[in-house]
């Protein structure tokens, strides 16, 4: 099952850990006499590279008529990996609120939790857009805390806002499955 979305999914996921690395080593680049924005330059590329593999994954996906089991698998898992890398690279350096960094977290792993419950009932609860944007409000502000530009700690909070929000819209559409199928 290894065509092009899989693939694109799979090099999202290769690059997550990659890109958590550079942002944790500075000294890759002032050790050998490039200054420390090149970091961020090279951690902020790596990130964009990634996350344009999300769009067209799905793109391909359904306009190739590719989708499979193991894409809807990887997908998610590779959004995830990559976001969570960035913000705990960002975290780690000081970049970003470990609280909003912690409330990201959560929410990722409930609502996984709650979505292994809904396939195990039959139940397809399916992202919203609000979760669709949930995901490009994050990416946005970790590009920003990357790059060390203002606005980056208000675009993470309202990412965290917009996070929680599309949790609480995530969990009304899966009670509401669950209501409709014991009906």
């Amino acid at each position: 099952m290894l065509n092009l979305p899989n693939f694109l999914a799979s090099l999202r996921i290769l690059l997550a850990p990659l890109m958590f690395w550079i942002i944790l080593n500075p000294q890759l680049f002032t050790d050998n006499g490039f200054h420390i924005t090149w970091n961020y330059y090279f951690a902020s590329l790596l990130f964009v590279l990634a996350s344009a593999t999300d769009f067209f994954d799905g793109y391909i996906a359904r306009e190739w008529n590719q989708m499979t089991m193991l894409g809807a698998i990887l997908d998610p898992l590779a959004d995830k990996m990559l976001t969570l890398a960035a913000f705990l690279g960002l975290m780690m350096i000081g970049e970003a609120s470990a609280w909003a960094i912690y409330i990201i977290i959560v929410r990722e792993l409930f609502i996984t939790g709650i979505r292994t419950v809904a396939v195990s009932e039959g139940l397809s609860v399916k992202a919203s857009w609000a979760g669709k944007v949930k995901t490009v409000a994050q990416m946005i502000a970790i590009g920003f805390l990357l790059m060390h530009w203002p606005l980056g700690t208000e675009l993470l909070w309202f990412a965290v806002f917009l996070t929680l929000y599309s949790g609480f819209e995530y969990l009304w559409g899966f009670k509401n499955a669950l209501l409709k199928e014991k009906n």
